[in-house]
Formats: structure tokens, C-alpha cells, sequence
């Protein structure tokens, strides 16, 4: 295998591919990143056994294949050795077999490298009739929900993001079981009907792939999950195991409906929670008055600290109840409106946030008790 190809298109594909590697593999040759040269251009593959990813460096943006072959790299220092080299094109030889040699003009490197043969064979499969959606919309959903999923491995199917498609209806779930992010979107048609649980960790490495904008095919299977988007093929496995039915979770009717500035109530949340920063839950509390709602918050070894925001009120109703400050303001992020609905019924339901202008996203917040 050699090859000439300039710096910076090696190298954006290397940094791509090679969030499939993790840290934690047990497996040696799974630390290597796999080159296939071809005489129709480059393929670049990486994967943990969990994830999978593979691209494709088109033959025009190659300046010169002198010769096809495959190698396995080891993965730790060449992303390193590529990222610090001088701007200018990159020799790749193959030399002896199992050795390589990356080079320009002043600078070589001579690495041992891996056997193919020892390489596992992965199968990156399609199905006829994928779901598109655009990297725009999958982005923003991802970033609507991803953050609720749970981080305590005791839950394993919680650690992942339940993503369901009903003829033309996504819906992606994420719950810790102290809150929910719910999002719904409209497909362009019909598909077949799934419902999946991927890994929180996998989808967050997707999302960091998802840089211009273009549409993405999803390819579902029983056990895994195929997204191809521009000249990419990112594989995850996939939970196993029926998600919790989060329906009966969101009230339908509320005793409170109010209405208010979403930057508003967002920095005074902010402000109110410095106090609890240092505490297990963060815990903060809203009063609802007439026309206002007092957000508190009390550190017996610092002070107390409270703030009044406007809000437009359905109901003569009040009401008193505590939350965890962290999970409000991280639901908060997830909308980009400029007003707010905050919907309650008693200091034991759930704090349910929606958009005025927008329904297909929800967050719930369950209350903290404090006496």
C-alpha cells in the first residue's frame, strides 16, 4: 500500500473515525485503525466492537495511489502524529508487511504495525428503506433529550435514548427516572415501525460526527443501528430489553398553566442555584403568586438568595415546590423560544415545561421534598 494524500483531509477523516476507539477495549487488535486502499480511494474504518465507524476518501482527493493494499495502524499516537505534522501532503508506505512509514519532506516515521488477517470482519448493513431525516433535525433532537438519560449502570436500558418510529411519527425518549425529555417529529412519509434503545455514549459520539448539514439515512436492525451520512457509516449496538412506557408519566391536564420570559426565568434559575452548587441535589424552590413566581434557595453554612420573575397565570391557584436546579437548567437549554410554559398541579406531580409555539417537545421534572 502507498499512497500521497494532503494533510488535512487525512486528517479530518482520522479524527472522525477514531471516536469509535475506546479507552476501555480489552480487545489488542480493536486498537487499530484498519486502511483499505483501493483504486477507487481510501476507506478508513475504526470500531470498539460497540461502535463502528467508516468512511470513504474519494480517489479525486487523493493525489496519487501508487498502490492498493490494507494495513492495520495502531491507533495511539497516529492521530498525534498526523494532527502534528507540518501542513503539506503525507506519504504512506507499507513497507516489510506489517511495518509503515508516514513521512513528508523533513519528518519520518517508521511504525510496526497489525495484521489484517486478525482484523474481525464487520458487517455494515442497509435495509431498502431507510428513515432520512436531516443532519440539522437529528442534531437538534439528540440535543433535546440526550442529556436526561441516566449515568448509573444499574438501569442499563435508562442509559440509552428510546428512539421509536410509528409510520410517520420519531419519537426520542430519554429518562433517568427523576426526569424526562420527550421529542416528536414529523417524517416526510411513512416507514415501518421500531422501536430501539441506543447507548447514550454512542449517540453522543454520532452527534459530534454531525458537523454539515445533509440529510442521514437510518438503517434499524434487531440488535444494531446503521446512520450513514455523507461519506460516513456509523454502526452502534443497541440495548436489549423493552423500554419503560413513559406515556402515563406526562399529565395531561394541569391545575397551574403560566406563561413566561424563557431567558428570563432561565438566568434567575442560574442565579438562585450558585448557592446549591456544592449540595448532593441542588435543590431550589418556586412560589407561584398572582403575577410572579419567587425562586429561593437556602445553604444553612452560606445564606439564602431569592428572585421574582413575571409570569402570566392561568388560575388564582399557588403554588409551592422544590426541584433539583441542575435538571431544570439543562431542560431549559433545550429550548430556543422566547417564552415558556410551566405546568404544575400539586408539589408531588411533575413540573412539566413545554414551548407556547412548539408541542413536540417536553420536559418533566419530578419534585424534590424538602420537609
Amino acid at each position: 500500500m502507498k499512497l500521497l494524500i494532503e494533510k488535512e483531509i487525512l486528517l479530518e477523516s482520522l479524527t472522525n473515525v477514531m471516536r469509535a476507539i475506546s479507552p476501555r477495549n480489552i480487545i489488542p487488535i480493536l486498537n487499530g485503525v484498519k486502511f483499505d486502499l483501493e483504486k477507487e480511494g481510501l476507506y478508513i474504518t475504526a470500531s470498539d466492537s460497540d461502535i463502528t465507524i467508516k468512511t470513504f476518501i474519494e480517489k479525486k482527493k487523493i493525489k496519487n495511489i501508487n498502490k492498493t493494499g490494507s494495513i492495520i495502524i495502531q491507533s495511539k499516537y497516529l492521530l498525534d502524529i498526523i494532527r502534528k505534522m507540518p501542513n503539506t501532503d503525507i506519504n504512506i508506505e507499507v513497507v516489510d508487511g506489517l511495518k509503515i512509514i508516514i513521512n513528508t519532506e523533513n519528518i519520518i516515521y517508521n511504525l510496526n504495525c497489525l495484521n489484517t488477517e486478525d482484523y474481525p470482519s464487520i458487517e455494515l448493513e442497509e435495509i431498502k428503506n431507510p428513515i432520512i431525516i436531516s443532519s440539522k433535525n437529528l442534531k437538534k433532537i439528540i440535543n433535546q433529550t440526550l442529556f436526561a438519560v441516566s449515568t448509573q449502570e444499574s438501569r442499563p436500558l435508562l442509559t440509552g435514548l428510546n428512539l421509536k418510529i410509528n409510520n410517520n411519527i420519531l419519537e426520542c425518549t430519554a429518562t433517568d427516572s427523576y426526569r424526562l425529555a420527550k421529542k416528536t417529529l414529523i417524517l416526510d412519509k411513512n416507514y415501518e415501525n421500531y422501536d430501539l434503545v441506543i447507548p447514550g455514549r454512542n449517540i453522543s459520539e454520532l452527534d459530534k460526527l454531525l458537523s454539515i448539514e445533509n440529510n442521514v439515512e437510518i438503517h434499524p436492525f434487531t440488535n444494531k443501528i446503521l446512520f450513514k451520512y455523507n461519506n460516513y457509516l456509523f454502526q452502534s449496538n443497541l440495548l436489549s430489553g423493552t423500554y419503560p412506557n413513559t406515556e402515563n408519566l406526562i399529565p395531561t391536564n394541569f391545575e397551574i398553566i403560566s406563561t413566561t420570559s424563557l431567558n428570563d426565568f432561565y438566568h434567575a434559575i442560574d442565579r438562585v442555584a450558585l448557592l446549591t452548587q456544592n449540595k448532593d441535589k441542588n435543590t431550589i424552590k418556586i412560589e407561584t403568586a398572582d403575577t410572579t413566581i419567587l425562586i429561593t434557595s437556602n445553604a444553612s453554612e452560606i445564606g439564602k438568595v431569592e428572585e421574582t420573575v413575571i409570569i402570566n397565570k392561568n388560575s388564582s391557584d399557588n403554588l409551592s415546590i422544590s426541584f433539583c436546579s441542575k435538571y431544570m437548567l439543562e431542560a431549559l437549554r433545550a429550548f430556543d423560544e422566547k417564552e415558556l410554559l410551566i405546568l404544575l398541579n400539586t408539589d408531588s406531580s411533575p413540573i412539566v415545561l413545554k414551548s407556547i409555539t412548539d408541542e413536540s417537545l417536553i420536559q418533566l421534572i419530578l419534585p424534590i421534598k424538602t420537609y
